[in-house]
């Protein structure tokens, strides 16, 4: 018996295939084996991407920070040291919001982490 490869099933997943890959270049788009296998290496970065991400806004969120403190004279470390000393728990996304919509608030913050600065630090 011959094997039918052109039934409702096939031709599903080929129109889905077509479906994920529409806006990819030329032969990726609409050839089914190279579409799979961008369609494979698409998903793995995306994975990649997703962590990536995430360590890029700590990054721009602790440069924000450092930058405000040291508009104040102070250091990032020794005010995470000093809100740690304070138990103060504001993450740095939150940090990086108040620097930048209520510098006066920031103020505030600074001077209490440079209050509760370990002795090493000051």
């Amino acid at each position: 018996m011959t094997r039918a490869r052109s039934g409702k099933t096939v031709l599903r997943d080929r129109k889905r295939l077509r479906k994920l890959t529409k806006g990819y270049r030329a032969s990726r788009h609409n050839l089914q084996r190279q579409s799979r296998v961008t369609l494979i290496r698409a998903g793995v970065y995306a994975y990649r991407d997703r962590k990536v991400r995430k360590r890029e806004f700590r990054r721009l969120w602790i440069i924000r920070v450092n930058a405000a403190c040291r508009m104040r004279g102070m250091r990032y470390s020794q005010l995470i040291a000093g809100l740690i000393n304070a138990q103060v728990s504001l993450n740095r996304k939150s940090l990086s919001e108040i620097a930048i919509h209520d510098p006066e608030a920031f103020t505030k913050i600074v001077e209490l982490a440079k209050k509760n600065l370990p002795k090493g630090l000051k």
